[in-house]
C-alpha cells in the first residue's frame, strides 16, 4: 500500500533523512579502464553493455528530474559511466533546466572535456567535477590503464574555467602504493589554479575492483601530510548531507575537501538517491538492488503515481552501509560504480 504524500511535502526516511540530491547515470559506457572502478579484466570486449532501448531516454530522464525535484531535491548530477559518451547530452541539459532544479552538476573523467565545456555551459551546467587521480603522467596513464595522458584532462579543466563551470572541484582517488605520493602536487596544482580538490578513500564499489583495507589511505592520514606543508582549519558544511569534510588553508589559498566513506561513515544525514542509467533507482551507493522505475515510466503518464511511488520508497528506505562495513566488516554483493554512478 502506498501512502499518501502531500505534494509540496519532502519525503523522509527511517532516519529522518530528506530526499534532496539525485545522482542520475545516463550512460554505463567509459573510455578509461580505471582500476578502482572499471578492470580491464571485467570490462573488456566480452563485457555487455546495456542496449540503447533499455537506456532511458533524455525525455525519461527529464520527465523523472521534475518528479524529483517537486518532491524536494535541490541538485541534480549526471554521472555514469562517463556522461560525455552520451551524444547530444547538451540536450539534456537544457531539458533538466526546465525541472526548476537549483543546481545542476557533472562529474567527467575529462577526456571529452574541453570540446565539450563550452556548449555544456550554454546549455545549463552549473558547474563540474573532474576525476584527477594524479599529475604524474606516467601514473596517470597506468591507472586510466588506456594511456591517455593527464595534459588533456587538464586542457579539459582550463576550457571548464573558461567556460565558467566552476567552482570547479577535482576528485582524485587514493590507493596506497599506486598514487600516494602525489597528494602534495595535486595540492599545488589545485591552489595555483582556484580549484576545489577532494580526496576520496578507496571504496569497495562493486564486485571488481579488487579492494582490500591496506590501500585505503585515511583521510587523516592525507591530513596531517597536508596540513604540515599547508596549515589548514575546519569549515562548517555548506548543506546538510554534505559528502566532503571541508577545509580551507590558512594562508588564503583556497578549500579542500576529504570524502571519508570508508574511516568516517557519513550515512547518518545522506540525502541522495540514483537514478542508473536504465531506469533503476537506488537510495544507497552500496545497495544490492534498485528499483525498477522504467517500467513505470513507460506504461503510465501518471506523474502523481510515480511521485507518490517514490516518496514512498524513500520513506522506507534505511540504508547505512558504510556504518554497518565500519562496524561489522559487512560486505555485500553492489552494483558496479559504472553502471549506478559516482
Amino acid at each position: 500500500m502506498i501512502s499518501t504524500i502531500p505534494i509540496g511535502s519532502v519525503p523522509t526516511d527511517r532516519r529522518s533523512r530528506e530526499l534532496r540530491d539525485l545522482r542520475i547515470s545516463v550512460t554505463d559506457r567509459c573510455n578509461h579502464r580505471c582500476r578502482y572502478c572499471m578492470p580491464r579484466e571485467h570490462f573488456d570486449s566480452e563485457h555487455r553493455y546495456l542496449p540503447r532501448a533499455e537506456i532511458l531516454t533524455f525525455e525519461e530522464i527529464a520527465r523523472l528530474a521534475s518528479i524529483f525535484v517537486a518532491l524536494g531535491v535541490q541538485k541534480i548530477r549526471l554521472t555514469g559511466g562517463e556522461p560525455l559518451l552520451r551524444t547530444e547530452i547538451a540536450n539534456l541539459l537544457s531539458m533538466l533546466r526546465k525541472s526548476g532544479a537549483k543546481d545542476i552538476a557533472l562529474t567527467t573523467n575529462g577526456s571529452l572535456l574541453a570540446e565539450h565545456a563550452e556548449a555544456l555551459a550554454e546549455a545549463g551546467l552549473s558547474r563540474v567535477t573532474v576525476s584527477l587521480d594524479c599529475l604524474d603522467d606516467a601514473v596517470f596513464r597506468a591507472m586510466n590503464d588506456v594511456r591517455f595522458p593527464v595534459s588533456r584532462v587538464l586542457d579539459g579543466i582550463a576550457a571548464a574555467a573558461a567556460a565558467g563551470l566552476g567552482p570547479i572541484k577535482m576528485n582524485a582517488v587514493i590507493r596506497r602504493g599506486v598514487n600516494d605520493d602525489g597528494v602534495l602536487d595535486l595540492v599545488r596544482y589545485a591552489r595555483d589554479h582556484g580549484h576545489i580538490l577532494r580526496f576520496i578513500e578507496f571504496m569497495d564499489v562493486g564486485n571488481t575492483n579488487a579492494w582490500v583495507l591496506p590501500e585505503v589511505v585515511p583521510a587523516h592520514e592525507l591530513l596531517a601530510q597536508i596540513h604540515d606543508r599547508f596549515p589548514l582549519e575546519a569549515l562548517h558544511s555548506s548543506y546538510p548531507g554534505e559528502v566532503a569534510r571541508r577545509y580551507r588553508y590558512l594562508d588564503g589559498g583556497g578549500e579542500l575537501g576529504l570524502i571519508t566513506s570508508v574511516s568516517q561513515p557519513f550515512c547518518g544525514d545522506c540525502t541522495r538517491a540514483r537514478l542508473s542509467a536504465d531506469g533503476k533507482l537506488y537510495t544507497c551507493l552500496f545497495a544490492a538492488e534498485g528499483t525498477d522505475l522504467r517500467e513505470m515510466l513507460r506504461r503510465s503518464d501518471d506523474d502523481e503515481l510515480l511521485r507518490q511511488h517514490i516518496a514512498s520508497m524513500w520513506a522506507r528506505r534505511d540504508d547505512r552501509y558504510s556504518e554497518l562495513r565500519a562496524n561489522q566488516g559487512a560486505r555485500p554483493e553492489a552494483p558496479e560504480m559504472s553502471y549506478i554512478g559516482g
